[in-house]
């Protein structure tokens, strides 16, 4: 991998920012839109190989689904046939993956569309309330409305333990799998509350909302180094991934509401420990997963990451520099001409080949940051 420059100027930065663009909106997007696209099913499949070709399928996910929601309802209006996409979409989420009998979500339908995984996790429910209320608030049309009070009430009435925080997994019938709460899916709820609070005004999410991330504080984040564990404290096998506080801290850091609160006051103040333990100085490559004491348990590189950090630089004071020498070692050492490397190991060597239907998520997300910042 190369190393970057770490000179910046606005003009670069901008033109550096509309080559990324680009390359999302006449690459990437297509692929969803053509070779990644299960016209039979009306869902996007799980993965393309580098050829462009979908991987044999073995399942379809609602979360992917609901990702894919969100990429198309953000491209309504700068795409071509993104509404009609988004309105596939939103379709295909409640004929597949809704539960007629026991409310909620499926978690995945096979190769054929019968349901696999009937489990409810968390994870879905959010990314299927943050996917609407975006959608919600491009076409305000009654039906995304209604499906997103559903899962609101869903969220609240099946999912909440009491105590500001929310079970990860569930059975089909909504019984117990004795999860306990998971940092990864809250994060997800917290973006989805947020996102919905973008959308229209709603006193019980806001209420929702800060209780989480009251209890996200006092039950992930560890009282020596201030970072956010991936499982609650006290927890067998906990560890930390960097990705992740950089998704956080810019949850929090671009929301009014959560800036000033104490878990946003930790995340900035373990923002530098994390970039210097997570962070390669010289590619600015992204570790996967840390102990505490900041060694690496997993060096993978991570597309994801990379997108995470580069968004929360963009929140950071003084970073012009840094956003533009991320934004180069994202394109350079991640996207290319088919698309993107999901994946690199820890020497730079790209590790994954396949092109999974969920990443676009990210990059749509980092992107919308990096357009607000030149903005």
């Amino acid at each position: 991998m190369q190393p970057v420059s770490r000179s910046a100027s606005q003009p670069e930065l901008t033109a550096l920012f509309a080559s990324v663009q680009q390359h999302f909106q006449e690459v990437i997007v297509p692929l969803w839109q053509g070779p990644g696209w299960n016209a039979e099913l009306a869902l996007p499949y799980e993965a393309l190989d580098a050829e462009h070709s979908p991987l044999p399928p073995q399942r379809y996910r609602a979360m992917a689904c609901a990702r894919q929601l969100y990429v198309f309802s953000s491209l309504i209006g700068q795409v071509p046939a993104a509404e009609e996409r988004s309105a596939q979409l939103f379709s295909s989420l409640q004929r597949h993956f809704h539960d007629a009998e026991h409310g909620g979500w499926f978690y995945s339908i096979d190769a054929l569309g019968a349901p696999l995984d009937q489990r409810k996790d968390l994870y879905t429910h959010a990314f299927i309330l943050f996917a609407c209320a975006h959608y919600w608030d491009k076409v305000r049309e009654p039906s995304v409305g209604h499906l997103l009070d559903t899962a609101l009430e869903v969220i609240a009435q099946r999912f909440a333990t009491g105590d500001g925080l929310y079970e990860a997994c569930l059975e089909r019938d909504w019984s117990s799998l004795q999860t306990g709460p998971l940092q990864n899916p809250l994060m997800h709820l917290a973006e989805a509350f947020l996102a919905t609070l973008a959308a229209r005004q709603d006193d019980a999410v806001q209420s929702m909302l800060v209780t989480l991330c009251t209890a996200m504080q006092q039950r992930f984040i560890d009282p020596q180094q201030g970072v956010l564990m991936e499982k609650p404290l006290g927890a067998v096998d906990n560890w930390y991934e960097p990705g992740h506080q950089f998704e956080w801290y810019f949850l929090l850091e671009s929301s009014p509401r959560l800036r000033g609160s104490q878990l946003h006051g930790s995340l900035e103040r373990a923002f530098a420990f994390t970039e210097q333990s997570g962070v390669d100085p010289h590619s600015g490559a992204v570790k996967a997963m840390l102990d505490l004491n900041g060694k690496a348990r997993d060096a993978t590189q991570r597309i994801w990451a990379q997108a995470e950090y580069l968004r929360a630089l963009t929140l950071r004071p003084d970073a012009e520099a840094a956003v533009q020498r991320q934004l180069l070692a994202l394109q350079q050492n991640f996207l290319h001409a088919g698309g993107w490397h999901e994946c690199r190991d820890e020497l730079g060597q790209v590790s994954r080949k396949d092109m999974p239907s969920t990443t676009p998520y990210h990059l749509a997300t980092c992107y919308r940051g990096l357009a607000d910042y030149l903005g």
